[in-house]
């Protein structure tokens, strides 16, 4: 957390960023108090320097699309102190096609019915682009706290998930800069004056800024908290000395460029792994699973009926209590998992859920973060979200097809067990499955899709494929089910030789678990 600015940018760190300007106070929450400030160039060297930093962003917009190195670079700060003025000439520098900016105000109706941090993860940029956000995740959080509308532990709990989404991107392969524009009292509010005063201006003061710098010292005290809580080696916090514009603008721009150089010369670095922090459960080994469970027509034909109707009531209710669910389905292909879907959505409301097929990932999604997908695929609360094919194709196919390094498919366990506890933490109700089946059965299935016309496009070359490689993927499922059952999103394992039997299976335990959380929330 302590991290010392220096001016002349030739100390270099580990860290895919290192140019920072001024010094942190070493006590925490003294961040902006005890900021030594960095003298600001004569006119002449400023110019030099500013003409220097442009010029070598010009040329490394080309090399981050080379390298396919995306930067997320955050602009936050007091109101005022001229985040989108310098932002605007900054941008002046990058060609138009490699970068994006969004403004991100209050969240809206439709945000607010997602996790916290979805209206964040899908603004990430593409491999190779700049996006950036003028205020974000930082704004959102503090003005929750000065106005009331948040307690402590929720604090803690946002804070804990800002760490773990910057440090997610940069673990895998992002620049994050992060900028806090600081502008004392005074100045502040002789430019909301100015701005006031001006007709053509005015309407860029709103009360979030008056309210502000009425409360200077207040909004101080949660600011420095936020800074030191949030401000990690991966991700620094960088303070910019706003007073003048021109200042401002070249701090952006040295510190940007000497961050993007430092990513790009660390991109190849292989990342330490992390333990896992979560509570987990035991989870079977396949070969444990005993397949022959089954159902004779008419225990199935009863079974169903009781807990499709049983699905439908809760689902009004979940609809009325406003808790998301998410289904997510894995499993041995012809294991019987679309079958197994169609019996749950047939007790849903059509218009409160949706079913994901996941495929291989579209060229917009690969140059993403692997899990941005399927953020962008969460539901609204109350509705449910079924997944055919997960997130987990990063430790199964991806890891034995060789998509990913092995420092990747290592990292995923953790990642996507901090995913589905962002998920646990919103309120959803996550229940995973893993859709068994044994050798033989697959063998007889194959066949008879190959035999049959209609179901025939059920099988191709690559169902083929894996079936050759059963033992790997066997031996990848193992690891998956240990290292991924976490008491807050455990695995149930689905009989699946029988397929009356698994159908029944799952919606015995949506059940369950939908009445369980339902009475939690009561």
């Amino acid at each position: 957390f302590f991290i010392y600015f220096i001016i002349n940018l030739s100390k270099m760190r580990y860290n895919r960023t290192i140019a920072i300007y001024g010094k942190y106070g070493k006590e925490k929450g003294n961040m902006l108090k005890n900021w030594n400030k960095p003298r600001c160039p004569e006119e002449e060297e400023l110019l030099t320097r500013l003409k220097a930093a442009r010029e070598r962003l010009t040329v490394q917009q080309m090399q981050i699309k080379e390298k396919k190195l995306p930067v997320l670079i955050l602009f936050e700060g007091w109101g005022a102190a001229g985040k989108g003025s310098v932002l605007g000439k900054v941008i002046r520098n990058i060609d138009p096609r490699f970068f994006q900016v969004a403004t991100m105000g209050k969240p809206t109706e439709e945000e607010a019915r997602k996790p916290f941090l979805y209206r964040y993860f899908v603004q990430i940029p593409e491999a190779g682009k700049f996006k950036f956000l003028d205020g974000g995740w930082m704004d959102e959080i503090t003005q929750a706290v000065l106005y009331k509308k948040t307690d402590e532990e929720h604090y803690k709990e946002q804070i804990e998930s800002v760490r773990r989404f910057e440090r997610q991107l940069t673990d895998n392969g992002y620049l994050v800069v992060k900028f806090f524009f600081q502008i004392s009292e005074k100045e502040q509010k002789k430019r909301l004056e100015l701005l006031k005063d001006d007709k053509n201006t005015k309407w860029r003061v709103n009360q979030d800024d008056s309210w502000q710098n009425k409360h200077y010292a207040q909004c101080m005290d949660v600011f420095e908290q936020y800074l030191c809580d949030t401000n990690a080696s991966q991700a620094p916090w960088y303070l910019i000395d706003a007073k003048d514009k021109k200042w401002a603008e070249l701090q952006v721009l040295e510190t940007l460029v000497s961050s993007i150089d430092t990513a790009l010369k660390n991109a190849s670095l292989a990342v330490p792994l992390l333990q896992n922090p979560f509570p987990l459960e035991q989870a079977p080994k396949l070969s444990e699973v005993k397949l022959d469970k089954e159902l004779t027509q008419e225990e199935y034909k009863e079974k169903l009926e009781k807990y499709q109707k049983r699905l439908r009531e809760l689902h009004n209710e979940l609809y009325r209590k406003k808790i998301p669910v998410i289904i997510a389905y894995e499993g041995w292909d012809a294991a019987g998992k679309g079958g197994n879907i169609k019996r749950i959505t047939e007790a849903l409301d059509p218009r409160g859920f949706e079913v994901h097929p996941i495929a291989s990932p579209e060229p917009h999604e690969k140059a993403r973060h692997y899990l941005w997908r399927f953020w962008n695929r969460l539901p609204k609360t109350g509705h449910v979200a079924i997944f055919d094919r997960t997130w987990y194709g990063r430790v199964m196919v991806e890891r034995l097809e060789g998509f990913c390094s092995e420092n990747d498919w290592q990292r995923a366990y953790n990642e996507i067990n901090e995913f589905e506890k962002e998920l646990s933490d919103w309120g959803a109700v996550v229940i995973k499955f893993w859709v068994q089946i044994d050798k033989d059965t697959q063998l007889e299935r194959f066949k008879d899709r190959e035999g049959t016309p209609e179901k025939r496009w059920k099988i191709t070359d690559e169902d083929w494929r894996n079936r050759d490689k059963w033992d790997q993927y066997e031996e990848a499922v193992n690891e998956m089910l240990k290292k991924t059952s976490t008491s807050y999103a455990p695995w149930h394992i689905l009989e699946s030789n029988d397929k009356k039997y698994a159908r029944v299976k799952a919606l015995k335990i949506v059940v369950d678990e939908v009445e369980k959380a339902l009475k939690e929330r009561k």
